[in-house]
């Protein structure tokens, strides 16, 4: 190593490891956790409408559950097939279009006019859904290298938080302003932003230099199969990664989907409810960015345990416990904080599970498969909270998926400092 080459070192070693990013790295960063924002702003609005759509189409809690569930349900599909899609296409191609599938649909869905119409437009904006998240995810895992790869996979999951907080103000302001019948509908209609953001990436973001040697490598008639995830070689990994991210995805799902509603239940206005949401929210992103941190220091698995059993903790006091308004909107803030944080990890973690010319055909459907059945959590939250208290039925089922994960992670390999080869 030459002088100056030492000397460089030396000057970058106290900076952020963001500043040590090229150029490409950067604007990959930034596309992947923009389109992760703008998904969770576009997603999280349901949840704030849902109360609303109860009052003013008469659906039970089990129906209203049933809408959670139908987007997270045919998300899985849609992660599949991007996946399936990417390792043949190319991955920027194909995160272009999810990004703008999911927000044509859910604008779409801001003109549906029963249960049934928005229960259709809301499974179709699941496809678009689904496969944002496998193919950014895979994306920006290929594109950043092996030191500071959990950092940024996990910086681009923080996005999620800043985009519940975005709908979280939208929906301050739209039902501050606007009566019921029109708040809910501008909820879904703003979801038409992240359509900008495909045009950015066509001009800004290039492919993964991974991804183009190994395309190079394989056969012109498209040897690598989907099929190859569930070989003797990777059954046992895709089996186990599947379960992590279903104990992940049905906890958050069975928690967040009902929050607003929970709170409505304790008595709590429409402006207060969106105030002890704000420190959810907060305490969601310090959790991402946590999470992402602790990814590359003290590894993927222990990172990942570390959350759920807390994430389990948490969900126990906060909707079993006789607590005060107080002490609720106090425990908003670590309810945001190891849910969130789970996901961190996660990506960088299936990343480095699967070989380059099937990943994000792996990576797409563990996390697809564990959204799938994950998103049953909701339904069946809301069919339990039929016969028992709302906060008793999200504890069974969040606290039943933390456990799964955290088993299922301890059997995985830790990946760590893994190299990503072609």
């Amino acid at each position: 190593m030459s002088e100056s080459q030492v000397q460089d070192g030396v000057a970058m070693a106290g900076k952020p490891w963001f500043t040590q990013l090229s150029v490409r790295e950067r604007s990959t960063l930034g596309a992947t956790f923009s389109g992760w924002m703008l998904d969770g702003m576009d997603a999280m609005a349901f949840s704030f409408v849902l109360p609303t759509l109860i009052v003013l189409w008469h659906i039970s809690k089990g129906q209203a559950g049933l809408l959670g569930t139908s987007a997270a349900v045919v998300s899985s599909l849609g992660g599949w097939l991007a996946g399936f899609a990417a390792d043949r296409f190319g991955r920027v191609k194909v995160l272009q279009i999810t990004i703008l599938w999911f927000a044509v649909f859910t604008f779409l869905c801001g003109f549906a006019t029963n249960f049934w119409q928005l229960l259709v437009l809301r499974g179709l904006q699941g496809l678009g859904f689904g496969g944002e998240w496998a193919v950014g995810a895979v994306l920006i895992g290929e594109t950043i290298r092996t030191e500071y790869r959990g950092r940024a996979v996990g910086t681009v999951q923080a996005g999620w938080a800043i985009g519940w907080g975005m709908s979280a103000l939208f929906y301050t302001l739209f039902f501050a302003v606007l009566p019921l019948e029109l708040a809910w509908r501008a909820m879904f209609w703003v979801g038409l932003l992240p359509a900008l953001l495909a045009v950015w990436i066509r001009r800004h973001v290039s492919e993964s230099e991974v991804f183009e040697r190994a395309r190079a490598s394989v056969n012109a008639d498209g040897s690598t199969k989907f099929f190859q995830i569930f070989s003797p070689a990777l059954l046992k990994t895709t089996g186990l990664a599947s379960l992590v991210a279903l104990g992940a995805q049905g906890g958050y799902y069975a928690i967040n989907t009902w929050l607003p509603l929970y709170l409505n239940a304790r008595g709590l206005s429409a402006m207060h409810t969106g105030g002890y949401l704000l420190v959810v929210i907060a305490g969601s992103f310090a959790g991402y960015l946590t999470g992402a941190q602790l990814s590359d220091r003290i590894g993927r698995k222990w990172t990942l345990i570390l959350f759920a059993m807390f994430s389990l903790v948490t969900v126990l006091l906060y909707t079993v416990l006789p607590i005060s308004d107080t002490a609720t909107l106090i425990l908003g803030f670590p309810l945001g904080f190891f849910p969130s944080g789970s996901f961190s990890p996660m990506g960088a973690f299936f990343a480095e599970l699967f070989p380059t010319a099937l990943r994000a055909s792996g990576q797409g459907f563990v996390y697809n498969v564990g959204r799938g059945v994950g998103a049953f959590f909701p339904a069946m939250v809301g069919y339990a909270g039929a016969h028992m208290q709302l906060g008793g039925a999200i504890a069974v089922f969040a606290v039943t998926a933390y456990l799964l994960m955290a088993l299922s992670v301890l059997v995985l390999p830790e990946t760590c400092g893994k190299e990503l080869p072609d």
